[in-house]
């Protein structure tokens, strides 16, 4: 099970509601995992690799090597030592601090996120080091995955780690979206924005990720070893639209203002395009239709609203409660009992305040402001990965009591969401959906039931 407070969830407020939504999330986290989907798609029959459609002759072929980072690489990691075995020259990965597990073929290594440390720096230094040292007929393995960016930084010089720090705590509290932070990040950085691929080029690349970014575009969620289609242009652009050109520091505007063609990220790979085979193992859509099989059998018609939800999370709430609203009072789209689901990637601008908290929270708690008076309706809101925003809470499950228990606890949801302190109050209530890290990454969920 990957909820460990579910007790605590379902003893309060419309609890077949709850119980159910949490099975739901349980059906979709399952269908979410790396090792399994590795293992199903990758396969070693004497000589023989197999990896999809892909067959590779291993007498033919040189060294194995394994590189990664990311939240949901060290499921993939251990799949892949468990085929290959001895026959893997060398590996390394660098996963958050918090994750566990050791590997005995692949060096695992630990760095902070969201925002950059030292450790993040050395492993990725180490790890072009390793791909530097790949050559023709060897097979590199990239397991690169949601929240490498943070954890695998090479800032382009002169930029500092420091400053690259400050560059990710800007980007993260401005709104912007996941694709629009990779494209200013991917201009800053060493190894990010298909370098890394040149650094193994001409060994051959094997990329194996998990999407959590909606539309599954590879250039965003394994971007260090694919072709980047972004432009420095577009990067000062972002900036500016954002109000950060004048906060960012001064190194990274000099570095933007004065970057010539030469510099640009890597547009295609030219004779090396063949060498490099993309799988993505979990797709944006899987989680909402696992949910939604499970929604079947539980007895909730099921409708995928979107899986590329995005927008600032307070609004989306309010949003995803006045369908609640249609739902109940009209039946529209569907009758009850019915269950709404979206995946996607909502955000949250922050200003001069800030507590813990992160978007899938505040939605939550945005959306049980609307419904104080709605009985027999429940969100759940979850970062798939565990953690929502930088903390330890992965989202929230509300209903029409979650308003009602605030009050009377002498709680304000409204200011909780206006000092950006969602976890607080999640918690106090027993309403924090908390399942520490589930070994995956992909795109956030947002289940809405509304029963007769």
């Amino acid at each position: 099970m990957y909820i460990k407070n579910r007790g605590e969830l379902t003893s309060h407020g419309y609890k077949k509601g709850r119980e159910a939504a949490i099975t739901m999330v349980e059906r979709a986290l399952t269908s979410a995992n790396p090792y399994v989907a590795t293992k199903n798609l990758i396969s070693l029959q004497g000589e023989v690799l197999t990896i999809g459609s892909l067959h590779f002759d291993l007498v033919q072929r040189g060294n194995i090597y394994v590189l990664g980072a990311g939240k949901a690489t060290f499921p993939i990691a251990k799949a892949l030592e468990e085929i290959l075995g001895e026959r893997i020259t060398k590996g390394l990965i660098v996963i958050k601090k918090g994750q566990g597990g050791t590997l005995e073929k692949i060096e695992v290594r630990r760095a902070s996120h969201p925002i950059p440390d030292e450790d993040g720096l050395d492993a990725a230094e180490d790890i072009k080091r390793i791909a530097e040292r790949a050559q023709m007929n060897d097979i590199v393995f990239c397991a690169i995955t949601g929240g490498s960016s943070a954890l695998m930084p090479l800032p382009i010089s002169p930029i500092t780690l420091e400053e690259k720090r400050q560059i990710n705590k800007l980007l993260l509290a401005s709104g912007a979206t996941i694709r629009e932070i990779n494209t200013v990040r991917k201009h800053l950085s060493d190894i990010k924005g298909g370098k890394l691929a040149l650094s193994i080029f001409p060994a051959e690349i094997i990329n194996l990720t998990v999407s959590d970014v909606t539309g599954d575009p590879l250039e965003y969620i394994t971007g260090p070893t694919v072709p980047d289609t972004s432009t420095f242009s577009e990067a000062i652009s972002i900036l500016k639209r954002y109000n950060l050109w004048d906060k960012f520091p001064k190194s990274a505007i000099r570095y933007l203002q004065n970057a010539t063609p030469q510099l640009e990220t890597p547009k295609g790979f030219g004779e090396f395009k063949s060498l490099v085979h993309s799988f993505t193992l979990i797709k944006t859509g899987t989680v909402c239709e696992a949910a939604a099989e499970k929604a079947k059998e539980l007895g909730f018609t099921p409708f995928i609203l979107t899986t590329m939800l995005e927008g600032e999370s307070r609004e989306v709430g309010i949003m995803f409660a006045g369908i609640a609203k249609e739902i109940k009072q009209y039946s529209r789209p569907l009758s009850p009992p019915c269950a709404i689901i979206a995946g996607g990637e909502t955000t949250v601008k922050i200003g001069n305040k800030c507590g813990e908290g992160g978007p899938n929270q505040e939605f939550a708690l945005s959306a049980a402001l609307q419904l104080a008076s709605y009985d027999k309706v429940v969100i759940a809101a979850l970062d798939t990965d565990g953690t929502d925003g930088p903390t330890g809470v992965a989202g929230g499950l509300i209903d029409n009591s979650t308003a009602r228990r605030a009050k009377e606890s002498r709680l304000d949801i409204s200011e909780y969401l206006l000092a950006h302190d969602a976890s607080k109050i999640l918690l106090s209530l027993g309403d924090a959906i908390v399942t520490g890290s589930t070994g995956t990454n992909a795109n956030d969920l947002k289940i809405l039931l509304v029963d007769r």
